[in-house]
Formats: C-alpha cells, structure tokens, sequence
C-alpha cells in the first residue's frame, strides 16, 4: 500500500504506534525521529509539570532525557477519526502517564510529526467524580443514620478544617503579590488570615497590623475609623 493510500486516521495510528513503541524501549533517539525538522511540542503539566513549548528536534530530546524515566508514558491510542486538509494530518488521542492520564493531538506532514500537543487530564487515584462516580442526590433503601444530599454536604461543610484536612490549600494572590501561609497548630479555622500578621484594609492595599490580630478569626479586633489613606484602627 501507497504513502496516498493510507487513510488518515491509520496514518495517525500508525505514527502513534511507532512513537509509543519507541517511547516504551527508551530509544529517544527513534521517537525524535518521527518528528519533522521543523516541529513543536507543546506541553501541558504531563510530560514537564509545567506549561512548555519545544521548538526543535534538540529540545524535545532534551526533555525526553530528562523526563521520560520518570513519566513512563504509554497506552497511545487515537480518538475518533482523524482529518487532512493540505497535506496535514490531524488527529487527537489520548495517552496515560505513571501517575496521570492525558489528551493530546498530533498534526503529520509526510508522516512526519509538524505539532504535538500534549495535556493532563486527570491524575490517577484522584479522578473528578463525573457520570456514575457522581455523588447520588437520593440514595435509595431504608438503613440507619441515611442522610440526604445536602445533609452530607452540610456535614462536609462543617468538618472540613477541622477533622477532616484537605489534600491541597490554594493561596490567592493579593494587589502586586501572592499571600503567605504559615503553619499552625491544631485545625485550620474558617475565615482565620493567611498571612503571617493580620492586616487592616487600607485604600491602596493592605498595611500589617501585628498588634491587635485576634487569635480566633486572625483578623483585627480593634476599631477602625476612616483617614484620607483609608481604614486604620484605632487604639482602645
């Protein structure tokens, strides 16, 4: 069969084929030769744990060195049809990690890879609840201490910081820099500051306030009175 006559969602495949067997072996050198001389790889987290752009044959060999003992890709398999238009081939597939699974799609020139797009998904073991791994709103039978839907999430509410720790803490940036979180002892309290000193709200951002931070809510307890700069507090 004919370079025309391969259809080309099998092109698709067969260039997955040869890039997951390559990748499989650790032969660096055979995957970076399914790659044009001019091609891109963009990464999304699953390869880099970073967002990161590869704009030769040289950088992609050096971040395969440099990653692929530790990411173990395989299971290259295409997704739906692929199409052509002028030459290209283009097709999505999906793909799985040592600790993640992705989605990625490959543009071909001549059976050669122009463009790879690479994304994480999902991490295993931490799968978004979705279709039938959705939690219930009903649950059906008659059994002691049933709770409904919004009886759990309640309790949910009211553990969470205190017996039940969550897994990730997400610290928002302030105005022109990230906040600083600090270590605690006992359970996290809802509403307490992030910061390493409570801080007063001023007009144009915020002014440490070590003095008069409550140590329940870590906020200022003082009053505070109006100035042309903004809200200060006031000593008693």
């Amino acid at each position: 069969m004919t370079e025309s006559a391969i259809s080309p969602t099998q092109a698709a495949s067969n260039w997955l084929a040869d890039f997951g067997s390559a990748l499989d072996k650790s032969d660096i050198a055979a995957a970076v030769a399914l790659f044009d001389d001019d091609c891109y790889w963009r990464d999304l987290v699953s390869f880099t744990w970073n967002i990161k752009t590869l704009e030769s044959k040289a950088e992609i060999k050096a971040m395969l060195e440099a990653t692929l003992a530790r990411v173990r890709p395989g299971g290259w398999r295409i997704d739906g049809e692929a199409s052509e238009a002028g030459g290209v081939v283009e097709a999505w597939f999906t793909f799985e990690t040592a600790v993640a699974r992705g989605r990625g799609l490959v543009r071909l020139k001549a059976g050669k890879c122009w463009t790879l797009l690479t994304t994480m998904t999902e991490l295993k073991g931490f799968e978004e609840p979705k279709g039938d791994a959705r939690s219930k709103g009903v649950e059906h039978g008659a059994y002691a201490d049933r709770k409904t839907w919004l009886e759990r999430r309640k309790q949910e509410e009211a553990e969470l910081g205190y017996t039940t720790q969550p897994q990730v803490v997400i610290i928002g940036g302030g105005q022109g820099r990230p906040s600083s979180s600090r270590r605690t002892s006992g359970p996290a309290i809802p509403g307490a500051s992030a910061t390493s000193h409570c801080a007063c709200t001023t007009r144009c951002g915020t002014t440490t306030c070590p003095t008069c931070r409550s140590p329940t809510t870590g906020r200022c307890f003082r009053r505070r009175t109006r100035s042309a700069t903004g809200w200060r507090c006031t000593p008693r």
